[in-house]
């Protein structure tokens, strides 16, 4: 184990290296004792492997093991470094502006690519069809490895919930209410009505404003 990377609700995030081979890679380690998760916290945990290690795609970050060991389940993930919300932190800086100053040129186009592959992130995941219910710049992980010309990836899927349109708009059941960080999560979340993965659509719509220096949820009423 080399450093602690990250830390959430459940769990936390560890740098380790092999003995092996040296590779590199993140062990998310949930205790179940020691974060007293309750038994749906757990299925959660649960469900969070489940759909890692069912998914494996560029968009995704890529799970290569999950175990248990006692009340303690590990995660085996791909190295990734940063999560966007660390590019957030130094973009103005990288770029010399002050926060409140607009960006130029450079800054607007590396925003957009940013914003255009956390989209298509997000398209995938609804394609198959799942919703995140999480978005944030946390769970956006910044790849090590860009040889298939993207960099941008989905993480944290323990809140992801299975949505079939055609179920969905047949039925009076409801997904879970009030889940999600509270500065991205969709109204009709909040208040228990029913919804579909346009709950994401206001993730991200907060989110593009992150990227671009807008406070979408205050700035846009002025």
């Amino acid at each position: 184990m080399l450093c602690k990377i990250g830390s959430g609700g459940f769990g936390d995030v560890f740098k380790v290296k092999t003995k092996s081979n040296s590779e590199v890679y993140a062990v998310k380690v949930i205790d179940f004792i020691a974060k007293e998760l309750t038994d749906k916290h757990k299925r959660d945990v649960y469900k969070e492997v489940e759909y890692l290690k069912r998914i494996d795609n560029k968009y995704i970050v890529h799970c290569m093991d999950a175990w248990r060991e006692m009340d303690v389940v590990y995660i085996q993930l791909e190295m990734c470094s940063q999560n966007l919300t660390n590019i957030l932190e130094i973009k103005p800086q990288v770029f010399k502006r002050l926060p409140k100053e607009s960006m130029n040129s450079y800054e607007y186009i590396i925003s957009c690519e940013i914003f255009k592959e956390v989209l298509e992130c997000v398209q995938y995941l609804h394609g198959l069809p799942l919703i995140h219910r999480d978005l944030k710049p946390d769970n956006i992980l910044i790849s090590d490895n860009s040889l298939n010309g993207r960099f941008i990836k989905l993480c944290d899927f323990g809140l992801v919930t299975e949505h079939d349109n055609i179920i969905h708009n047949k039925t009076l059941n409801k997904h879970t209410a009030d889940v999600g960080t509270e500065r991205y999560i969709a109204p009709e979340v909040i208040f228990g009505a029913k919804y579909n993965h346009k709950c994401d659509i206001h993730n991200l719509a907060v989110i593009g404003g992150d990227i671009f220096g807008i406070n979408v949820l205050t700035d846009l009423d002025k």
